[in-house]
């Protein structure tokens, strides 16, 4: 405003002097004039040097220190997203998804050690023998001598099955699928450095997969995922919330002094294994039972692996 009013002042006096005859009068208006205007130009002119430095002395800092408190915000909700939220979310389905066997294999590839927790570690022995590395097996599974581990997993497929399923042949198939994943387990430990298994009385019925960088997470126990085949899987990432204490809990169950524990090395032979099956289980296998759950792992193994599209 005021150099506003300097400006009126300085051109109306020279607009005025410029009508006017040679005296004083005309000198005084002149340098009235010239003054006012030079005094509006120098003020304009500390003003804006004024509000340049008003500029940097306050205004900058400020949004500095906006700047800097935004990047720690989202430095700490990325923090928060890698502890406490799954990278990938497999929803349930009644197919299986290609991109869920592919990352999985991924991981599997690159870990030296593969923890599975499961109810008879089919899964588990068939990823073995598609990867061409050597590792180190920890598995958890359901205790054949148990009953309260096949009744468990027997009532929760019975609520999959068609109405007409009985339930004592559902309990029958989880034994055999028992048995079979030990088997398999035995055939898979050319893929590893030895394989530690650990029988439980009526595990999680979730399924664990943990590896070097990452755990997943099969919800069985998703009431909504119930009717699917292949139920909702959750990955995260090393470090995570998750991770821990999933590898926590897993360690304290494989290391607990009052679990049954067994082991099978590449040296194993074919009789140790027949001993060490009818301590897990109870029951003697015989030759011929074990070429034929031989058999039915590989034939699981083949339509696992066509059905996962992870080739042969």
């Amino acid at each position: 405003m005021l150099l506003l009013v300097l400006v009126v002042i300085s051109g109306s006096s020279l607009w005025i002097s410029s009508s006017m005859s040679a005296g004083a009068a005309k000198t005084l208006l002149n340098a009235l004039g010239t003054g006012t205007l030079i005094s509006a130009v120098v003020g304009f002119g500390q003003t804006l040097i004024t509000a340049s430095a008003s500029q940097r002395a306050l205004v900058a800092p400020v949004i500095e220190e906006s700047r800097r408190a935004l990047q720690e915000l989202s430095a700490e909700y990325r923090s928060l997203n890698n502890e406490f939220f799954p990278t990938d979310v497999f929803e349930a389905t009644t197919h299986p998804d290609p991109k869920f066997n592919r990352v999985m294999m991924a991981d599997l590839n690159a870990t030296r050690q593969y923890f599975f927790r499961g109810f008879s570690g089919r899964h588990a022995a068939a990823r073995l023998l598609l990867s061409r590395t050597e590792r180190e097996l920890r598995a958890v599974i359901a205790d054949p001598r148990d009953a309260s581990s096949i009744n468990g997993r027997a009532r929760y497929l019975l609520r999959r099955e068609e109405a007409g399923v009985d339930y004592e042949s559902i309990q029958t198939r989880l034994h055999e699928e028992i048995s079979i994943g030990l088997v398999g387990l035995y055939l898979a430990r050319s893929r590893c450095a030895q394989v530690d298994i650990t029988v439980v009385a009526d595990p999680p019925l979730d399924r664990l997969e943990m590896f070097d960088e990452s755990v997943w997470l099969t919800l069985y126990s998703d009431i909504g995922g119930a009717s699917t085949l292949y139920p909702r899987t959750l990955r995260f990432t090393e470090g995570s919330f998750m991770y821990n204490m999933e590898r926590t809990e897993f360690l304290r169950v494989c290391n607990s002094r009052t679990g049954r524990h067994f082991q099978i090395t590449p040296d194993t032979s074919r009789r140790d294994f027949l001993a060490l099956f009818e301590k897990i289980t109870g029951n003697t296998l015989t030759e011929e039972q074990f070429l034929e759950l031989e058999a039915k792992f590989h034939t699981f193994r083949r339509e696992f692996s066509t059905i996962a599209e992870l080739g042969s």
